[in-house]
């Protein structure tokens, strides 16, 4: 485990050295130092944006829309995540993922990674996500260089991994998210260019 420590802080001075200027020109107003906060909380931001600019491209009347309707022979995607379900998902994995962060409570209804059953328009599952962000950003805002490789309260990851994991986690979902855009002939926001 002393391994794994040494790892992540290098992996944090590594995210923090990215964060300098490239050069050594002199500046007007003097840049912060980046901080352990400043890093995470600006790589939940760069996933936040990008998976609710997703949500958001996909029109309502899709957004049920699940690849196993497509019946694609020879497809596997029998009882797959509707696109709805994905962003839902995401939200709730990160309310399950940060809230030992910052002690909070879960929302009320939230039982599983589905997210909570009564959310079915658009504009409710978008609030969700949204909130959980935001609770990204306070549980970023717990980390210190003293606490981030403690153990975080009723979990067994540390703080940090927690934080980070939640990165990662959304983004794999936002690989999905941009399957379902394509399939629906929709170009994913981040990819779009001026002309789109």
């Amino acid at each position: 485990m002393k391994g794994m420590g040494a790892l992540v802080f290098a992996m944090i001075l590594a995210l923090a050295a990215a964060e300098l200027p490239a050069t050594s020109a002199p500046e007007t107003t003097p840049a912060s130092p980046p901080t352990v906060v400043s890093v995470v909380d600006r790589e939940i931001s760069y996933v936040e944006k990008e998976v609710v600019e997703a949500a958001e491209a996909m029109p309502e009347e899709k957004f049920n829309f699940s690849p196993e309707s497509l019946n694609i022979p020879g497809s596997t995607y029998k009882g797959v995540r509707t696109f709805a379900v994905q962003v839902k998902h995401i939200g709730a994995s990160n309310y399950f993922i940060w809230s030992p962060l910052t002690g909070e409570k879960l929302p009320e209804g939230l039982k599983d990674g589905n997210g909570p059953e009564n959310l079915k328009t658009k504009a409710e599952i978008l609030r969700f996500l949204k909130e959980s962000f935001a609770l990204g950003h306070r549980a970023a805002a717990t980390l210190t260089s003293e606490n981030m490789l403690q153990t975080a309260e009723k979990s067994k990851s540390t703080r940090l991994r927690l934080a980070t994991f939640g990165v990662s986690h959304a983004f794999d979902h936002y690989g999905q998210m941009v399957e379902y855009l394509r399939m629906n002939g929709i170009i994913p926001p981040a990819s779009r260019t001026k002309s789109d």
